[in-house]
């Protein structure tokens, strides 16, 4: 009776261990989805200044 108690315990640490894994796993998965879109988001966003940048010039070679 105290080995299967003693087994049912060390099973339960392993699929405690494993599903700790696994959600570090999904979290580091999630950082990394973030990371790319921000880093999008951030191309983007350069993209939209230099458009507007070169706008500001033409519009201001327009003026004199």
């Amino acid at each position: 009776m105290n080995t299967n108690r003693v087994r049912s315990t060390q099973m339960n640490l392993l699929y405690e261990d494993l599903a700790r894994a696994q959600m570090s796993a999904r979290l580091g998965e999630a950082r990394e989805l973030r990371r790319g879109h921000a880093l999008v988001k951030a191309a983007r966003l350069s993209r939209k200044a230099e458009r507007a940048a070169v706008q500001a010039k033409l519009a201001l070679a327009r003026a004199l």
